[in-house]
């Protein structure tokens, strides 16, 4: 992590981790006295715009710098999301109508409804599309771990596979049907808990007096049942866990085995984003964080810089 502070109540900024204090600031951010509204604000447009950045970049990769961010991480433009109709409906109408097509036409007048009532797909988000595909953002979003500092670490101490390989660089960015895999000793959610490690020997000192006490027919109930126990993965979640356990759409998750497929590239369509972000999509602060970034292009990459890129598997 590279700021020690990060959860910070003063700051309140959201990070991607399931850390209580993370929690706190993310209410704060979201109902709390620290929601952050342009619309009626002494600012001036530029100071709007920055600190659109800095909530924005506090979440998507804080560790990642800046300079690094803007020349490797931030897209040139916008994808463009739109349906592309090849012909409008109205004139496929009539033909329609002759051939029997009506079902074909009818789904296709809802879907446009539908997209006229939703709006624009929120593409402002897209622009941190490029973080998503990296290696530990991807294992913090399959949940393997409870924050993105620890995927990391994961990484780094080659505790992580891809595509059957070890894997130490936790800069890549995936590519379409890459598959990542965990040592499921090294994910803390399946360790025993310190209270039953420390309670082991007592426990063990009581069951020996109540065998004692038993018949052998109960005993050997007994000790059937502790070793089908003992064959169970202990799971134990970090407490307030629950608001941060989703899987996103682009992620095709195996928990019996802690492996994961990067099925696709995120993207978005009216009314919905497949970037996980702690704002509006389409909000203020999305779009003003984007206005600041377009302002701000890094100059063209030299056969040096190029050099230094991080491994893009595409």
């Amino acid at each position: 992590m590279r700021d020690a502070n990060a959860f910070a109540f003063r700051r309140a900024l959201p990070r991607m981790s399931w850390s209580a204090r993370n929690l706190f600031n993310l209410w704060q951010r979201s109902l709390g006295n620290k929601v952050i509204t342009f619309n009626n604000t002494s600012k001036s447009l530029f100071q709007q715009r920055w600190t659109a950045k800095a909530l924005m970049r506090a979440y998507h990769g804080d560790f990642i710098n800046e300079k690094i961010f803007k020349r490797w991480y931030l897209p040139a433009t916008l994808p463009d999301v739109r349906p592309r109709n090849r012909t409008p409906i109205s004139d496929t109408l009539a033909l329609d109508d002759y051939a029997g097509r009506n079902e074909q036409l009818e789904r296709a007048i809802r879907r446009k409804e539908e997209e006229d009532r939703k709006g624009l797909a929120p593409v402002g988000s897209l622009m941190m599309a490029e973080v998503e595909r990296r290696i530990d953002v991807f294992i913090f979003r399959c949940c393997f771990t409870h924050s993105v500092y620890e995927a990391r670490r994961l990484v780094i101490h080659g505790h992580v596979l891809l595509n059957g390989r070890k894997h130490t660089n936790a800069n890549t960015r995936l590519a379409s049907g890459d598959m990542v895999s965990v040592d499921p000793a090294s994910i803390s959610f399946l360790q025993e808990s310190a209270s039953v490690k420390g309670g082991g020997a007592e426990n063990t000192d009581n069951h020996t007096a109540d065998n004692a006490k038993q018949s052998l027919t109960h005993s050997s109930e007994n000790t059937d049942e502790e070793s089908s126990t003992k064959k169970l993965t202990p799971f134990n979640l970090p407490p307030y866990a629950s608001p941060f356990i989703f899987l996103p759409a682009y992620a095709e998750v195996s928990f019996p085995t802690c492996s994961a497929v990067y099925v696709r590239h995120p993207t978005a369509r009216p009314g919905y984003s497949e970037i996980p972000t702690p704002y509006d999509a389409d909000g203020e602060i999305v779009r003003l964080a984007w206005e600041w970034y377009s302002k701000r292009r890094p100059r063209n990459r030299s056969k040096s810089q190029l050099a230094r890129m991080p491994e893009n598997r595409h």
